[in-house]
């Protein structure tokens, strides 16, 4: 996932390397980007949503159907969460959000 203040790294290389990726907020936009890394098809679940765009109000909800997931925002793999089979996560805006100071 990948906000419009942090979609700058790993987010950004994605949209590039991808042909029909979303494209990544701007800094003041309240939506962010999500992209499935390594989308690992099976005869049962297949691989057909690999990325999109969340807008504020609005939520992602996935389901795990592996034996492990690991779900990262802006890129920083160290600040993750590990999940398993059966366990849900939601993903959406928080209502704080960060801003981008640049220099003049």
């Amino acid at each position: 996932m990948g906000t419009g203040t942090g979609a700058t790294g790993w987010c950004a290389s994605i949209v590039r390397e991808r042909a029909g990726a979303p494209t990544l907020p701007g800094p003041q936009e309240r939506e962010l980007s999500w992209f499935v890394r390594e989308a690992w098809p099976s005869p049962v679940t297949g691989v057909a949503l690999t990325a999109g765009r969340i807008a504020a109000g609005q939520r992602l909800e996935l389901t795990i159907e592996s034996d492990q997931l690991v779900c990262f925002a802006d890129g920083i793999e160290s600040d993750h969460l590990t999940l398993a089979w059966g366990q849900r996560v939601l993903l959406g805006l928080a209502d704080q959000h960060l801003t981008l100071v640049t220099r003049a």
